[in-house]
């Protein structure tokens, strides 16, 4: 991308915008909202909530949590991440 293109000044009016009521929206180029419509409509809940973490002791060899530590920052949540693929995968529905 080119750097005017990034850098350029949004000739956007958000005063106006900002003072807009709903009666001044032009809703005409709008498509007309029916039944049908509606009737097809996918409903969507949103993400899947992130799990609570929970502190927990775990007796873990020492060679396995050297080498996970080795990975740097963030190597518990590898570890979780490989505990959870690993549920993920012989979960049984």
């Amino acid at each position: 991308m080119k750097k005017e293109n990034i850098m350029k000044k949004s000739e956007t009016d958000w005063d106006r915008i900002r003072n807009m009521g709903d009666k001044d929206i032009d809703f005409s180029d709008l498509p007309e909202v029916t039944p049908e419509m509606f009737a097809n409509a996918v409903v969507r809940k949103g993400f899947k909530p992130v799990p609570q973490k929970k502190q927990l002791t775990l007796r873990i060899d020492q060679d396995v949590i050297e080498f996970f530590r080795k990975q740097g920052q963030g190597y518990q949540t590898k570890i979780n991440q490989l505990l959870r693929a690993y549920m993920d995968a012989h979960h049984t529905k």
